[in-house]
């Protein structure tokens, strides 16, 4: 049988340690909330007063449980209030030697049979508990923010953890309502070990101007669905909580490159350029706390005047290609009152893509989506070809051709022949150089990538690629023609992986090699990714979906280009490729899904 938790203490009373009064408290267990002074006292009151008033204006609570819980709730200053309680769960800063400290005099004033708890999201929860008589009753119980509302909580064993308070703290974990995945104690545990990485990935990408930070963070949010971009992120987690867990991580996890702060992450946090809290992060807000961002000397002019200063006019395309993508940018076009010129290798390949815009075109009629009347216009803008000379009247061509470069720069240099001068040229290649392709030909100053996602009528996102070469009359010409699809388009350089794969993939990447190492499980990591970062899929998931044998094509481009040792594919990874498990298409991945 479980133990039985009817007293609760909570150490540190900031935003962590209040959300976790209030987690338990709203769960019938009646805690001690103590801290240091008075006035900390006063302010992780406050804390759990606002966020309780919030749950009743929006309905969440009724005002009488809300009245419970705080009665629930008895404040107090020093470690000494917590004498007679079963369980301490210490949310003090990330400081060694702050936590070892409070563990030391908790070991003196509590009960021998307490379990003693840390909300640690990056220190060694082996170290903190080497500082007690204690060990084996010593845990890490990691909530996430906001920790009334996140599903997810890590349960960090160390090797002397006894198995009987892993399982008491597993029952309680259920009773409060949450998903626990119970780990051993290694940097960064699940979430913050996969998370971070790519936080400073991206901060890494902004200090090097090769994305502005609105491009970066929308790039994320609508090409993968997060709930929020990186920086916005990182300004919302605090600069230097995020620094601090970047360098714990650093120090305790091999010395990987990857989580080696960033210097500009540094910099801006001896500016005091803290994030939300400060007023002043990657963003600027309306004051310290809130989260209303307002325009800086940095924010980008948001007007179509802006976007189209020196955009070239385009009233007709042409896309070249036959498979899902050539025909999802056909109708892309086509609704958006473009006239367009279907150019495919042969009348079959021609039909087959006609049929399919059709078809994709009747459902969003069936759906009430698109009305009959728009239907009709937009086939009617289409011109059904079997050759590139109908090309020599377009302003615009979208090359959504095979992956390979051979025959991308073949395309490119008929094209190069045949099309009129001041056409833009564009790829939607989503892995190779766009210099190259751009070089097949005698014009790459009008060579742009637009790398649209799939599905293409559905997904708001497109990358758009300038060069070296590429002439800021033909970016301006690809960002108005994105803004009249009514698509986002992010500017980036012509790097792999652009800004999403260049930020997705090194994550899947660290989740494949985190399962290699036998560390947790794909179910467990998918959960924590889901429950507590928010995100739409979990990374085995995604995986699955998107196929291994590409993620794994993506993942060696990166490596190639950037050699950095940490992005080199996971050996997992190639071998399922080898085995023939490529996920849903093999119907086995990293999951079976054959029974699905």
């Amino acid at each position: 049988m479980a133990r039985d938790f009817s007293t609760v203490g909570v150490v540190g009373l900031g935003t962590m340690g209040a959300g976790i009064v209030e987690v338990f408290a709203r769960n019938g267990i009646d805690v001690v909330a103590v801290e240091i002074s008075e006035p900390a006292l006063e302010r992780g009151r406050a804390t759990l007063t606002g966020s309780t008033d919030r749950a009743v204006a929006k309905g969440k609570l009724a005002a009488a449980d809300r009245d419970a819980l705080h009665e629930r709730v008895h404040f107090a200053v020093g470690l000494d209030a917590l004498h007679s309680v079963d369980l301490v769960i210490e949310a003090v800063p990330e400081h060694l030697d702050l936590k070892q400290r409070i563990f030391a005099e908790l070991d003196r004033v509590c009960r021998p049979e307490t379990i003693l708890a840390t909300n640690t999201s990056s220190l060694s929860v082996t170290e903190i508990s080497v500082a007690t008589s204690r060990p084996n009753q010593v845990i890490g119980i990691h909530f996430f923010n906001p920790a009334p509302v996140m599903k997810l909580v890590e349960v960090v064993r160390t090797v002397v953890t006894s198995p009987e308070v892993v399982a008491d703290v597993e029952a309680l974990c259920a009773r409060l309502g949450k998903v626990d995945v119970t780990i051993n104690d290694r940097a960064g545990f699940i979430a913050n070990a996969l998370l971070f990485g790519y936080l400073n990935h991206a901060v890494g990408m902004f200090e090097s101007h090769y994305a502005t930070r609105e491009d970066i963070d929308a790039a994320m949010k609508l090409g993968c669905g997060l709930p929020m971009g990186p920086l916005a992120l990182m300004d919302l987690i605090g600069l230097d909580t995020a620094y601090e867990i970047l360098d714990t991580m650093y120090r305790r996890g091999g010395r990987d490159r990857r989580h080696a702060p960033v210097p500009l992450l540094k910099q801006m946090v001896t500016a005091g350029l803290l994030g939300r809290k400060s007023g002043r992060g990657f963003y600027t807000y309306e004051r310290p706390g809130s989260p209303v961002v307002v325009p800086d000397e940095v924010t980008p002019l948001a007007t179509d005047a802006a976007l189209a200063d020196g955009a070239r006019a385009i009233t007709k395309v042409g896309v070249v290609g036959s498979g899902t993508m050539a025909t999802g940018i056909i109708e892309v076009f086509a609704k958006a009152g473009y006239e367009v010129v279907s150019v495919t290798r042969g009348a079959e390949k021609s039909a087959k893509v006609c049929e399919a815009v059709k078809t994709s075109l009747n459902k969003g009629v069936v759906r009430g989506k698109l009305a009959e009347a728009d239907r009709d216009a937009a086939l009617g803008r289409i011109s059904w070809s079997a050759t590139l000379d109908h090309l020599a009247d377009v302003d615009l061509v979208v090359e959504a051709v095979v992956e390979e470069l051979s025959v991308k720069k073949a395309l490119f240099a008929s094209l190069d022949e045949i099309c009129k001068p001041g056409v833009v040229l564009a790829t939607t290649t989503s892995s190779l150089p766009v210099i190259d392709v751009a070089m097949a030909t005698h014009r790459p100053a009008d060579v742009v990538g637009l790398h649209f996602f799939n599905p293409a009528p559905v997904m708001p996102l497109v990358e758009v690629v300038r060069t070296i070469r590429t002439s800021p009359e033909a970016t301006a010409t690809a960002r108005a023609v994105c803004a009249a699809l009514g698509k986002t388009g992010v500017v980036c350089g012509d790097r792999s992986g652009f800004i999403v794969n260049a930020l997705l993939f090194p994550y899947l990447n660290d989740a494949v090699k985190m399962l290699e190492a036998s560390y947790s499980t794909a179910d467990d990591i998918d959960h924590a990714m889901k429950l507590g970062c928010g995100y739409p899929m979990g990374p085995f998931e995604l995986l699955d979906v998107v196929g291994l044998d590409v993620s794994l094509a993506i993942q060696r481009e990166l490596y190639l280009e950037l050699r950095e040792p940490g992005f080199a594919p996971a050996p997992l990874l190639e071998h399922l490729v080898t085995a023939g498990y490529l996920g849903r298409k093999t119907r086995r991945g990293f999951r079976d899904h054959s029974h699905r």
